[in-house]
């Protein structure tokens, strides 16, 4: 049985609280297992602990963590008013501030006045327009991985497609935010990447108190220190170029505080730089991931991608403005992010008391909205757990709520890279699925690993078979 169908929810918001007898509902609180530690679940297996706890209690679940309140939101309706309507009234969550940890004050971390800022100023570089121009650096950057991948190609070889996407989309990042391959430094970002994950995925010890010298603490802070040298490098030789590349990098550096007339200090730069290149390279890589195990499962699936390549491309390297003819593409990367989103949750923090659903959140409280349980809803999605691309046509999307699927968030926070990821994510798949099917190699097992983003524990080990065309 394919791992996504394994994992669908049963669908309780059909159910009366008389059809739950465990489930003890009183006015104006969110319902959820009693106890200072209901909600441990969530550190140690939160996908299964938020799917237990949503066909027991429902689209809103009260949990604690010691004085800590948790509220998991799984309703469209919710979700908007956390993320929309009401957002002046959440900040981030504690989550955040372990991420801080390793991407500082950058983009997805910092708040108020910083964050406003940097947006306004980034927002440019992110135009419909200028990822436009991307889109041929982006098709190239796939063809010089798959002429790295005649090797396995002519061997019979079986290679794990995961970090080959982490290296392509860490290239395609560099060069179009930096002006900068980064593909020589992809072992040490990837490796250093991936022990900072782990670390603040994972509940230990050290995520809580990160100055006691763990053997974990130790690790996560060398692998701080040497992502963040690299960045820092990056950033000492661009001032000694003084060169204006018409990249992120050269914006960044040429900006004045009206007020004091001052530029960035280097720490703030390489907060950002860090953020965008470590956020905007490991979200696409694992959507594309969880991609290419989709279509080793569902060949009636690849038949139809396939189809449409062969009949708008004819062979050719895809360009953006191929993008929309290619429809039934973006609907695979779209139903694929919708089964693994490659976020799977977002904290946030109440900075007020509040209301949602009907149920009170104190101030103070923790609210985690869920892309893993609104995009598998059986509320909204008709047999979530099945691979169905054709489910984000135009006439099956009619009315389906704007939360229901998002998977870069939402609201005035929503993803600045959402248009640039989805460029990447189907020219890639355009170029890739024109040459090879990616066949699953045999007895290779797939589990999800939810980490800041929902890794495949395993990777997603692939042997390539070239099309006839």
């Amino acid at each position: 049985m394919a791992l996504e169908q394994a994992s669908t929810i049963t669908p309780s918001t059909s159910e009366t609280a008389e059809s739950r007898p465990n489930l003890r509902v009183v006015a104006g609180q969110a319902p959820g297992p009693r106890g200072w530690l209901s909600g441990w679940g969530l550190l140690r297996e939160p996908l299964p602990f938020i799917e237990k706890n949503f066909r027991e209690y429902g689209d809103l679940v009260h949990t604690r963590l010691a004085g800590l309140h948790v509220f998991t939101v799984a309703h469209p309706d919710g979700i908007k008013h956390v993320l929309q309507d009401n957002h002046r009234n959440y900040k981030k969550s504690v989550d955040y501030k372990i991420l801080a940890r390793l991407l500082g004050q950058g983009l997805v971390t910092s708040e108020g006045e910083l964050w406003l800022r940097q947006r306004r100023l980034m927002q440019p570089m992110f135009h419909r327009q200028k990822i436009a121009a991307f889109g041929t650096m982006m098709t190239d950057c796939a063809l010089e991985m798959l002429e790295r991948w005649r090797g396995f190609a002519d061997r019979g070889e079986a290679f794990d497609a995961t970090p080959e996407m982490m290296r392509l989309t860490l290239q395609i990042v560099g060069r179009a935010l930096l002006t900068l391959d980064l593909t020589g430094q992809a072992d040490t970002i990837g490796r250093n990447m991936t022990l900072a994950n782990e670390h603040m995925g994972q509940a230990g010890l050290g995520t809580f108190v990160p100055w006691i010298p763990t053997p974990a603490n130790l690790r996560f802070r060398r692998a701080v220190t040497q992502l963040r040298k690299l960045v820092l490098d990056i950033i000492a030789t661009r001032r000694r170029e003084g060169r204006d590349y018409g990249d992120l990098l050269s914006m960044l550096l040429a900006v004045r505080d009206e007020e004091t007339g001052e530029s960035m200090n280097n720490e703030q730069l390489r907060d950002e730089i860090l953020t965008l290149i470590l956020a905007g390279h490991e979200t696409t890589a694992t959507a594309l991931s969880w991609t290419w195990y989709l279509l080793s499962q569902h060949p009636e699936v690849e038949r139809k991608l396939h189809a449409e390549l062969d009949a708008v491309l004819g062979g050719r390297a895809p360009t953006t403005s191929d993008l929309a003819n290619l429809n039934y593409t973006g609907m695979v990367i779209d139903e694929s992010m919708r089964l693994y989103p490659p976020v799977w949750a977002i904290g946030r923090e109440a900075i007020e008391d509040d209301e949602i659903m009907g149920c009170r959140v104190p101030k103070g409280s923790n609210v985690m909205v869920s892309q893993w349980l609104a995009h598998r809803h059986p509320g909204f999605w008709e047999n979530p757990g099945v691979f169905d691309p054709e489910r984000f046509s135009a006439e099956r999307s009619a009315g389906r709520p704007r939360y229901a699927f998002f998977p870069f968030g939402g609201g005035p926070r929503m993803c600045i890279g959402n248009m640039f990821a989805l460029t990447e994510a189907q020219l890639v798949l355009a170029t890739v699925a024109q040459r090879y099917r990616l066949k699953l190699a045999p007895h290779h097992p797939i589990e999800l690993q939810p980490l800041i983003t929902l890794r495949p524990l395993h990777g997603v080990k692939v042997v390539l078979e070239r099309r006839g065309n």
